[in-house]
């Protein structure tokens, strides 16, 4: 029954995880596209 728990708990956990680091990853993405927008418009192009 401790081990049932035990893993359950590691499952959730090892989930939590994996969900954030694909949040941290798509803000990166943004981030850079934002950036990569800006030079176009700086450029005198659009985004």
């Amino acid at each position: 029954m401790m081990i049932r728990k035990f893993l359950m708990i590691s499952m959730l956990a090892g989930g939590v995880a994996l969900s954030a680091c694909n949040t941290v990853q798509g803000v990166g993405e943004d981030i850079k596209s934002v950036g990569e927008c800006g030079e176009d418009v700086m450029e005198g192009g659009d985004c």
